[in-house]
């Protein structure tokens, strides 16, 4: 593991690394946010997920979130959301392949080979953060659109793993929109029964752990009505007695303008769960 980045930022530091993957087997990167506070003991972290066509540059440059995690003393860490690499299998288009990895196992070739986003959000990255770093293993964990979907997802497959999850634009049913069915047919194959081990409006009927779900969704969104709908979260969390905020925020689109807005309030949320 490498650190190829270092940046003062609100008191602490912001580093990016790079380390090669086991899970995926290809080199990758991720941020990892330092707060002031673990230069003298160790904290909690909050795992974000970044969206479709991002890497792990997106949030720490645009949502501002370092400010509301050195306030709180919490570790932000967030991975990038594909393998990488000249071997890396690939697709025309942004909603598959590279920056696409929709945080699924593969099992479909040629994606089979390195795409195995779930198990290295899960496992590995937080293995080397509490190996390398002053985190202890209370977690959290918080995305955007496909990456809001992903810690939706990994949350609701995980009891006990995470205090708290939190999502901005998720896509909240992959296996019942344009983008989830393309990308979980490529990656998982024709049976849609094996797309609901992914899909959260699924995963949340039978979900051991109830573990309150904060969801901001923009009523603006350009995505809204055909590939996120946050309805059917909501009438499912109704259906399975799940505690679901549903929040639609009036006039905001998809961009990072929105999580700028609302991240110090998520944050805050993930901080006091973290601390409980």
């Amino acid at each position: 593991m490498q650190r190829i980045e270092h940046r003062a930022c609100f008191g602490g530091w912001q580093d990016v690394y790079e380390h090669a993957s086991r899970t995926l087997g290809c080199t990758m990167r991720f941020a990892v946010y330092l707060p002031p506070q673990a230069g003298t003991q160790k904290l909690p972290v909050l795992y974000w997920l970044s969206g479709l066509t991002c890497t792990e540059q997106n949030f720490i440059t645009k949502a501002g979130a370092q400010r509301y995690a050195a306030e709180h003393g919490v570790i932000l860490v967030a991975p990038d959301t594909s393998p990488r690499g000249d071997d890396v299998a690939d697709a025309d288009g942004y909603d598959l392949g590279k920056g696409a990895g929709f945080y699924v196992n593969a099992t479909q070739a040629p994606w089979a080979a390195h795409y195995r986003m779930y198990d290295y959000v899960v496992h590995e990255v937080p293995a080397l953060i509490e190996a390398n770093f002053p985190a202890t293993d209370a977690r959290a964990i918080s995305g955007h659109s496909m990456g809001g979907h992903g810690a939706l997802t990994v949350a609701l497959k995980n009891p006990g793993r995470y205090r708290s999850v939190s999502a901005f634009s998720p896509i909240v049913a992959p296996s019942q929109v344009p983008w989830g069915e393309k990308a979980f047919g490529a990656y998982l194959g024709s049976d849609r029964d094996a797309w609901k081990h992914y899909d959260a409006v699924a995963l949340i009927r039978d979900a051991s752990e109830r573990l309150p779900l904060l969801v901001d969704q923009g009523d603006a969104d350009e995505f809204l009505n055909v590939q996120l709908k946050p309805e059917l979260l909501q009438a499912a969390a109704d259906a399975a007695g799940h505690p679901l905020t549903l929040r639609l925020q009036p006039g905001y689109d998809h961009s990072y303008y929105f999580i700028a807005s609302f991240i110090g309030e998520h944050i805050a949320y993930h901080a006091k769960a973290l601390d409980a």
